[in-house]
């Protein structure tokens, strides 16, 4: 059965678009979307987790080039992990830069276009009171909206919990890393899913010194850290489950092959080059994917 729509010189697909997160590792989904949206492949509903959030709500503003700016800043103070926002912020990450300087001032964000948009987004944020993945989206509030993608990208430890109407929240990863059963669930029978680890990754769960960090850091969100130690355990079941629909021909996986970086990675060529592979690998495998969404 065909499930698409013709809009112009787009095609609209009735599917979801799942995108993993991992800070930077997110660049490789960057490369990927950005080839889909120079041919113009749209996706009827989007979602994505962390890093995933943010290269979804770029993909939904057919803003091409603009995660790959965030991911790969020009100027070296402008990268995402650094010391200087530990006094100011409380946090290694400079989320004030990601989520307010470089929307709103050195890399714009098209608001208009998204809140404009047909396309149904969601960016998944984790309760820090009852540990449990949330769905969100606004498209009346530029601030709200900003605060959602913040909130959706704020690593546990790394950077400061973000406030959404009086309740704490943290990365939509450590609730929902791949947000596929959700995407089935509101009724997309097609889905196609981006990770940013190579076939085969399985989570490990945390050390020691880790699991003493999160209890003593979260101490007044016991389901939290819950969550932060059972993460290994629900991440891995998904790609057990991903990796048997993915065999059976229900869903569509892009993943890289070669040259995972690490999530806080800085060096430019180095992303450069796994942001390239992203945008090969797409193209490589358009006719497939193609072939997946029309059948």
């Amino acid at each position: 059965m065909n499930t698409t729509r013709k809009k112009g010189c787009h095609t609209m697909f009735e599917a979801g678009l799942v995108l993993e997160g991992g800070a930077e590792r997110g660049v490789f989904t960057a490369g990927a979307l950005d080839y889909l949206m120079e041919r113009g492949i749209e996706f009827s509903y989007v979602c994505g987790a962390s890093a995933g959030a943010c290269n979804g709500v770029d993909f939904v503003s057919k803003q091409i080039g603009r995660s790959k700016a965030a991911f790969i800043p020009k100027d070296p103070s402008y990268r995402m992990a650094k010391l200087s926002a530990i006094p100011s912020q409380h946090a290694l990450i400079d989320m004030d830069m990601l989520f307010d300087a470089f929307p709103n001032d050195l890399i714009p964000f098209d608001y208009d276009t998204y809140f404009a948009s047909p396309v149904r987004c969601e960016m998944v944020v984790t309760n820090a009171v009852s540990g449990e993945a949330e769905y969100r989206d606004d498209r009346t509030d530029r601030k709200r909206f900003m605060d959602i993608c913040r909130a959706s990208s704020s690593i546990p430890v790394f950077a400061r919990m973000v406030d959404l109407d009086g309740t704490p929240y943290v990365d939509g990863g450590v609730g929902d890393s791949i947000p596929l059963v959700h995407s089935m669930k509101l009724g997309y029978r097609k889905n196609f899913v981006i990770l940013t680890q190579k076939d085969g990754y399985r989570k490990k769960p945390a050390g020691r010194a880790l699991e003493a960090l999160y209890r003593s850091c979260f101490r007044k969100y016991p389901n939290l850290v819950r969550a932060l130690l059972n993460r290994h355990l629900v991440y891995n079941r998904e790609l057990d489950l991903l990796k048997k629909w993915e065999e059976e021909g229900r869903v569509f996986v892009l993943r890289p092959k070669e040259g995972v970086v690490g999530r806080l990675e800085s060096d430019p060529k180095i992303l450069e080059t796994f942001y390239q592979h992203g945008y090969d690998l797409m193209k490589e495998r358009e006719s497939d994917l193609l072939a997946y969404l029309e059948r």
